[in-house]
This record gives C-alpha cells, sequence and structure tokens, in this order.
C-alpha cells in the first residue's frame, strides 16, 4: 500500500477515535506520525492522557468505511499531507490552542468542488445568532453580498438566522461560501437548511472535523466555531446575544489575533446586546459596509474595499425574501412562480409580487419556461 494511502486511512482512523480537540493524540502523531500513532492506539500501547481521549473508540475499525461514505457523498477527507491543506490559517490555531481553543485538526472531512487552500486564502467569516432579527438578516445577507463580490469566501456555520442568510448572500452574488459544522460533512443539519447545505455541498464547500455520520452535539457547536474562526481570517459578529455561541466565535478569533468586527444594532434589541458588549469593551471594531470590513481585515489590500460598490446595481442586492426568491431562479431554463414558491419557502402570492421586482431590477427574466435568473453586472 503506498504510504499516502496508509496515512490518509489512519488520519481517518485517528479522526474517529478520539472527539476533537484532542491534545494529548495530536502530540503523539506530531511526534511519531500519524501511521505509528494509530498503531500505537489500536494496540493500547500509548500514554494515560492519550488513553483516555481513545480509549473508548479505539476498537472502531471505520476508515474504510468513512472514507468510502465520505466518497459516495462526493466529498474527500483532507489531511495536513495534502497540497489542498490550508496550512496558513490553521498555523494559527496551532500556536494557541493550549492557551484558548485547541489546536490544528488532525484531519477534515470536505465535501464540494474547490480546492480549500484556495479557497480560504481570501476569506471572512460572517456569524450571528439563530434568533436574528429581519434587521440582522439582512445586513448578513447584504454584507456578505458584497464580499462575494469583491472576490472573498464567506465562511459560517449553516445554522438558522444569521448564518443561512450570510451563505445565501452569498450565494446571490455568485460568490463561494463555506459551511463548517459541528456533525459530520454528509449530514443535514439543521434540518431546515437541507436545501442550502445541498447547494453549498454542489457549489460551495462544507467543512467538518467530524466523520460520515457523527450526529450534532452541543460541546461540538463550540469546537467547530475555532475553524470557523481561523478559516475566515477575521470575524464580523452581525447579531448576537448576551449568551450567544458567536460570541465563542469571536473570542476564538481575538484569540487568534484576527480582527474582530461588529455591527451595531438597535439598543433596544436583544439580539444586538452582546454585539454592543464586544464594542463596550474594546474588543471589536464597528463596521457598518463592506468596505469597512475590507479595511479592517487589511491584508487582501486597499483596491478590493471598492469592487462592491462599482458592481452593485441601483436599487442594491435582493434581500430577504426577495434573495430568497432570486436564489431559487433557473440558470439556464425557466422556472415556474410554483416551483420558486417550493424551493424558496416564500409563498405563492409573495412570489409572483417579487418576481417583477427583480425583473426591473435586471435579475430575473420571464421566458418560456417561467423565470430565469439573470447575474448581477
Amino acid at each position: 500500500m503506498p504510504a499516502t494511502d496508509a496515512v490518509r486511512l489512519a488520519r481517518a482512523y485517528l479522526s474517529r477515535v478520539a472527539e476533537p480537540y484532542p491534545a494529548a493524540l495530536a502530540a503523539l502523531v506530531a511526534e511519531v506520525g500519524p501511521v505509528e500513532a494509530a498503531e500505537r492506539v489500536r494496540a493500547g500501547e500509548i500514554s494515560p492522557s492519550v488513553a483516555s481521549q481513545t480509549a473508548a473508540r479505539r476498537a472502531e475499525e471505520r476508515a474504510h468505511a468513512d472514507l468510502a461514505a465520505i466518497g459516495r457523498a462526493g466529498g474527500r477527507l483532507v489531511i495536513p499531507e495534502d497540497e489542498e491543506w490550508p496550512r496558513w490559517p490553521l498555523l494559527a490555531l496551532e500556536n494557541v490552542g493550549g492557551r484558548r481553543c485547541g489546536g490544528e485538526p488532525l484531519a477534515l472531512w470536505v465535501r464540494g468542488p474547490h480546492f480549500l487552500a484556495d479557497a480560504v486564502d481570501k476569506a471572512v467569516a460572517v456569524v450571528g445568532s439563530r434568533a436574528s432579527s429581519g434587521y440582522g438578516e439582512q445586513v448578513a445577507g447584504e454584507f456578505a453580498y458584497g464580499l462575494a463580490l469583491a472576490g472573498m469566501t464567506v465562511v459560517s456555520g449553516a445554522a438558522y438566522g444569521i448564518d443561512g442568510a450570510a451563505h445565501r448572500g452569498a450565494f446571490g452574488a455568485g460568490g463561494l461560501t463555506i459551511a463548517v459544522l459541528a456533525c459530520g460533512a454528509d449530514i443535514a443539519y439543521p434540518a431546515g437548511h437541507q436545501g442550502l447545505l445541498a447547494k453549498i455541498a454542489r457549489e460551495g464547500l462544507i467543512v467538518s472535523e467530524y466523520p460520515p455520520g457523527v450526529m450534532p452535539a452541543r460541546h461540538r457547536f463550540l469546537t467547530r466555531n475555532r475553524l470557523i474562526a481561523a478559516l475566515g481570517g477575521g470575524t464580523v459578529v452581525v447579531e448576537a446575544g448576551r449568551r450567544s455561541g458567536a460570541k465563542n466565535t469571536a473570542a476564538i478569533t481575538l484569540a487568534l489575533g484576527l480582527p474582530l468586527m461588529v455591527v451595531p444594532g438597535p439598543v433596544t434589541s436583544a439580539s444586538s446586546v452582546g454585539c454592543h458588549e464586544l464594542l463596550r469593551d474594546g474588543r471589536a471594531v464597528s463596521v457598518s459596509s463592506v468596505a469597512e470590513i475590507v479595511e479592517s481585515v487589511g491584508r487582501f489590500g486597499d483596491d478590493l474595499a471598492t469592487q462592491p460598490a462599482e458592481k452593485e446595481s441601483d436599487i442594491g442586492a435582493p434581500h430577504g425574501e426577495a434573495m430568497r426568491v432570486y436564489e431559487a431562479l433557473g440558470k439556464r431554463n425557466g422556472v415556474s412562480d410554483e416551483v420558486v414558491s417550493v424551493e424558496s419557502g416564500v409563498p405563492l402570492e409573495r412570489v409572483r409580487a417579487l418576481l417583477p421586482e427583480l425583473e426591473l431590477a435586471g435579475l430575473a427574466h420571464q421566458v418560456d419556461g417561467g423565470w430565469q435568473k439573470l447575474e448581477m453586472r
């Protein structure tokens, strides 16, 4: 068996037997390599600290099955030995892992057609509350739209609320978005985002530390937040309650030494309490436009800051229900009002009101088979 296959199988096995982030196991892998580490774990010839992280699952020999499962889902296992591994973003995790959030993953289970390392070369995380307001979803969608127009990848967690709006906004601009999951990359969670996740798997990237079939759990959301922060290269918090998980992502962003940006909200909004706390404590900078986000991230270059303004239409990007209707339109063939309603989840009467508006905005036109999407110029 070629060494690369042995390494991939070893990392697939280790990914299954230890819950992220296993610091002692990671240290063993760094010392002796993944193949030797896997053999020692199987044999139980390991330190007590490694045993505590692997003993419950070390008999689960599912590496071949897991690799086959991710393959059937149109995905792959990306490991540090691959060119596709995003070395630079994940290096920051290794540098601060012991102090805050856990280090570099042992492996990443990935679905989607894009090269992961390239996709995160210019990326921003957009996160926020599941219990979002209409204001928050509109801002998240418009910011993600503008960032995508500027050539940046939008990274988020596929949750309801702000995350979903961010993913949809990036797609609305024909851009790239990455969903980092707290479950197997083959699991559609939340169930209400099954269609969105399927679209991300086809046109963006789904990333997870967890092998196929692993279900979400509360602690796994906190663990995956470090990947959102690291792969994003900077984080925008659109809305966050006092106890929002987005504040955890914000704290990790700061620990990694990456830019943390916050969107101010109404002072009466419970959804923005966490954002205002971050601003009051001086831990984040306030942003109110895509240009300010680009400026805060900095390393992408000043010239990118003007691109969204040059490319947006006179009426701006669609948002809210209009964004959902726009995404449901056919790219090559027309689709009926009824199909658009089912795909977008927007009531049929509202779809029929929004379609002419999208046509006036130059974003849709009517053909024999129904309505077809026009790309934003």
